[in-house]
């Protein structure tokens, strides 16, 4: 049974882990379907815990994978796959890319790296929000980049739903939605996504009435779909989510 936790404690704790001389964990780099085609860093370390995260064990020790990469080369990996396939399209997964202020310096940094070399890029930030609707700073940060893109992935509909999908402390919830106010406000592209299989439609709508004071509709949230991995199955199976 996983004892629910602070994410906003274990993002600090997982940053250090993960954070090295500016440097940053990931264990892989690809070219990805998603998008339509995505240049793709895998990173490791996550202060959520998701029952369907494909990317689970890693993200629970991420002591055991990856190597260090500096923010210019996660960027040139990233450029090379993307004139590969003709695809200028962006992005940092398998993990959370903001745990705290360092992390976020990081990802600033790949982005600038990476607008430099390609002036139509478009990065898409996949986040689950947490230390954005925390953080203020983290907000300001990402605000400067003129081509970002933050996808947050909203991980329930109330609290109890939240910790039975994360692991995670159910007040903690109503931080995703922060995030989404905060990037709106200050004037980045942003939206949130929901695991349409998880949450159904009574799920959406629930989530579509706690955004609509942020400003977002119900079109405008994104449907994620689950793809059932053995280990996936098993974690939702015990989370009592199957």
């Amino acid at each position: 049974m996983l004892i629910p936790f602070d994410p906003v404690e274990r993002a600090r704790k997982v940053e250090k882990i993960v954070m090295k001389d500016g440097k940053r964990e990931y264990y892989r780099f690809r070219f990805a379907k998603y998008y339509g085609g995505i240049a793709t860093a895998d990173a490791v370390g996550c202060n959520l815990l998701c029952a369907y995260c494909w990317n689970h064990n890693r993200n629970l020790h991420p002591e055991r994978y990856g190597e260090f990469h500096s923010s210019e080369d996660v960027a040139n990996r990233l450029v090379k796959l993307a004139e590969r396939n003709g695809r200028f399209l962006f992005r940092i997964s398998g993990a959370e890319p903001v745990l705290g202020e360092r992390s976020a310096e990081h990802v600033v940094s790949i982005i600038e790296n990476v607008e430099e070399t390609v002036g139509n890029a478009r990065f898409i930030l996949e986040t689950n929000g947490i230390m954005i609707g925390h953080n203020d700073e983290i907000v300001s940060m990402l605000s400067s980049l003129r081509n970002l893109m933050v996808r947050v992935s909203i991980k329930g509909w109330d609290d109890e739903s939240f910790n039975k999908v994360t692991g995670a402390r159910g007040e903690f919830f109503h931080l995703q939605l922060e995030a989404v106010r905060k990037l709106k406000d200050a004037g980045v592209t942003a939206w949130p996504a929901m695991m349409f299989d998880i949450f159904g439609m009574e799920g959406l709508y629930i989530l579509a009435e706690l955004l609509e004071p942020v400003g977002v509709n119900k079109e405008e949230i994104e449907l994620e779909y689950l793809e059932l991995y053995p280990l996936v199955e098993k974690n939702m199976r015990n989370r009592g989510l199957l």
